[in-house]
């Protein structure tokens, strides 16, 4: 996301970037070679915002969103024209966010909008992310603001509604994500298991009804989807305990607004179980672990 964020902004424009690990840091300058110099990294959050218009975040749980919007806005930082403008991309529940988005609009010190994205590493790297997108439409001229900025990071936005809706719609997206993985991984797990060949049983649910992200882009089993996961022994992609998380924040939110959700509880315990084991690893290692299991 920052490469194509350095890309694609005006080339004058300083990217200002931190991150708790000082490696990834310095190996993003050094594989940008020359284009690096427009970079400045930073030792902080507060840092970040105190140089610039656009605050970008992306954190992996509400405290860590609530301890950097805390950090970055005490004491109050200097004004901006136009006003600084906080994007938060991370998937976090409504409530956090609402919280955190007043603390910025109380102390008038910008405006906050929430952007969650899907598309994963691959998206990341593509930019090709889909952002939903949580941000007052009063005016009309902040969703505006806010749609450009997010483009040059993905290929779609949607705007949900006010600040948290887009929260609101990435857990949807994410509660549905996390049931369909396992059900992709029990369906390829009983086809093989009957004898079927794994790219031709992928090339028949991706060609009917039962096609999804999870058979089609991210298929658990290796060699049905080139360039999944599963190709490389379910490194990178998406971990199996950020999931377990948004999976967690889904059922939590769902219980706050009354919605019934029969299969959330045993997702997650299949959740908690592959995260004891694989915890670092894509969360199509499902498939793995119900290999394992029936094995036993």
């Amino acid at each position: 996301m920052a490469k194509n964020l350095r890309a694609r902004i005006p080339e004058d424009d300083t990217l200002v970037i931190h991150d708790r690990n000082t490696e990834a840091t310095t190996k993003f300058v050094e594989e940008l070679g020359a284009k690096g110099d427009n970079i400045q990294v930073v030792g902080s959050p507060r840092a970040v915002a105190e140089k610039s218009e656009t605050v970008i975040t992306v954190l992996p749980e509400p405290s860590h969103v609530r301890g950097v919007l805390h950090n970055i806005l005490n004491p109050a930082l200097p004004s901006t024209n136009p006003e600084r403008l906080f994007i938060d991309c991370s998937t976090i529940d409504p409530a956090t966010s609402r919280e955190v988005a007043n603390a910025v609009h109380c102390t008038a010190q910008g405006r906050f909008v929430d952007a969650p994205m899907s598309g994963g590493v691959v998206g990341a790297r593509a930019a090709s992310l889909t952002f939903m997108l949580g941000a007052s439409s009063r005016t009309g001229q902040l969703v505006e603001r806010v749609k450009p900025i997010l483009m040059l990071m993905g290929k779609r936005v949607f705007h949900m509604g006010e600040q948290g809706a887009g929260l609101s719609g990435k857990l949807a997206n994410n509660y549905l994500l996390a049931v369909s993985n396992i059900a992709t991984a029990e369906a390829m797990n009983l086809g093989i298991k009957w004898g079927l060949d794994a790219q031709r049983l992928g090339e028949l649910i991706n060609s009917s009804s039962g096609r999804c992200w999870a058979s089609e882009v991210n298929n658990p089993v290796k060699g049905v989807s080139q360039g999944s996961p599963a190709e490389r022994g379910y490194e990178g992609g998406f971990g199996v305990k950020l999931m377990k998380k948004d999976l967690k924040l889904a059922i939590a939110a769902a219980e706050e607004v009354g919605a019934r959700l029969e299969l959330g509880d045993r997702a997650l315990d299949v959740y908690d179980e592959v995260a004891a084991k694989e915890g670092v690893k894509d969360f199509s290692v499902v498939y793995k672990w119900l290999n394992e299991e029936s094995q036993r």
